[in-house]
């Protein structure tokens, strides 16, 4: 469904104080969202869904895939809690991603720019823009490696062949927002039906579960897990992207209709992230389930995950899993670009063709795939390596929407302001100690 658009029109224009109708030559009429909700709340609820679930495809990519399934592996279920915690802290960072751009039009790059220095600017860029190309590798190898384990295909050729794929997918943002929504929400329906089969294939112990939502670590190896398992989840880019996906895709009147506007954000943040967060817990439970044994603890690459499913469980549950695999890899490197778009725009104002973008982020993957390196391997170290570009991203964001003179009426109460503070010293904390343990202590 095609969101109605407001036409502007050089014509006398009002709006009532407490109301959305708009007087234009004299005659009256309903504004875009009064024209939506006359549809019916069902109807008008499933038009307004639709950003989040773009931003969902990251938190189940294929850097999820390499650092559920080692720490499930190799922990167990202890780092069940981890996952869940990463989640909440998306759905905090995501909805208030979102509700500057609805709140101010402009996406958080564009905001950073307009009220912080010129080098602050490209500075932020710079490192945003590492942490695209790290996310971009992760997400070009899962791709090629569900080609290679669903047809055989050599890694290099199906490098190539993913960047044909994520083409095609970035040609429908071309055509219009809800095309690409529709298609990223289709891929994230494969990724979750996937998981389910094999959740009920494989069924892990409900009682083992439960136990790993209880904070607790094993070492510094669960410690780089851990960190590598947040990276995953809350990602840098998707946090600028989701402010430009909401700022003006409904146009308002008045406060009292973007205040209706948020709670469909709201709405829509929290189904596709927990559906998100639901295949992350599914995905580390059932690597629990299955590789969690003296033989297969070490297990450390998703091809050898693979094999393994197959010769545990069956065909079915192997099939499921690389079909889940290469509609992660495709549709999170899709969204990647896209995003990287949005920050190169935001934070210096140049915009180059999103194709062309495309076929630079492809070389860096490219090249990892050339030399042979281990992509499961080089899956957990970009996820690492994104968790410090978080606090990154986090920090403005809290910053510009705890602003009355930004956010106006819709500025950040004071409990949801100490709670997104109290996420990115967190994150921070983790990364510092990691940062500690591997170079000072291990």
């Amino acid at each position: 469904m095609t969101l109605p658009r407001l036409r502007r029109e050089p014509a006398f224009e009002a709006v009532t104080e407490g109301g959305s109708v708009a007087l234009r030559d004299g005659v009256a009429s309903q504004s875009p969202l009064e024209q939506l909700l006359a549809k019916g709340r069902l109807r008008a609820t499933l038009a307004m869904l639709g950003p989040a679930f773009v931003a969902s495809i990251a938190y189940v990519d294929p850097g999820n895939f390499a650092t559920n399934l080692q720490g499930g592996a190799k922990y167990g279920y202890l780092l069940l809690w981890v996952v869940l915690l990463a989640n909440l802290i998306a759905m905090l960072i995501q909805y208030l991603s979102a509700k500057l751009g609805i709140v101010t039009g402009r996406s958080l790059p564009e905001n950073i720019r307009g009220h912080w220095s010129r080098p602050v600017s490209w500075g932020m860029w710079i490192q945003a823009e590492i942490m695209a190309m790290s996310t971009d590798i992760a997400e070009f190898l899962g791709a090629a490696l569900g080609l290679n384990l669903l047809f055989g295909v050599p890694m290099l050729v199906a490098g190539l062949m993913t960047g044909v794929i994520a083409f095609a997918i970035l040609e429908l943002q071309t055509r219009g927002f809800r095309r690409f929504e529709l298609a990223i929400t289709s891929l994230l329906a494969i990724i979750f039906l996937g998981f389910l089969y094999e959740t009920l294939r494989i069924g892990p112990s409900s009682h083992e579960a439960l136990r790993g939502f209880l904070p607790g670590l094993d070492g510094s190896g669960s410690l780089y897990l851990a960190v590598g398992i947040i990276g995953a989840t809350v990602m840098p880019h998707v946090i600028y992207l989701h402010s430009a996906l909401t700022q003006g895709r409904m146009p308002v009147h008045n406060e009292q209709e973007r205040t209706r506007v948020l709670k469909f954000e709201r709405l829509d943040v929290i189904i596709a992230l927990a559906l998100a967060g639901l295949v992350n817990m599914a995905m580390l439970a059932v690597a629990a389930k299955l590789f969690h044994t003296p033989g297969l603890s070490g297990l450390s690459t998703i091809p050898v995950a693979h094999a393994e499913f197959g010769r545990l469980v069956g065909g079915g549950a192997a099939l499921a899993f690389a079909v889940a695999l290469l509609a992660s890899g495709a549709s999170s490197s899709s969204v990647g670009t896209f995003a990287g778009q949005i920050v190169m725009a935001g934070f210096i104002n140049v915009r180059i063709p999103v194709m062309v973008r495309r076929a630079l982020t492809m070389i860096p993957a490219l090249i990892v795939l050339a030399v042979g390196m281990n992509p499961t391997d080089a899956l957990v170290l970009s996820q690492v390596v994104l968790s410090f570009g978080i606090p990154l991203a986090v920090v403005p964001l809290v910053i510009l929407t705890g602003r009355r003179s930004v956010m106006g009426v819709h500025v950040n109460r004071p409990l949801t302001t100490v709670l997104a503070w109290s996420c990115a010293i967190l994150i921070t904390g983790l990364n510092l100690f990691l940062l500690y343990q591997q170079f000072f202590i291990g």
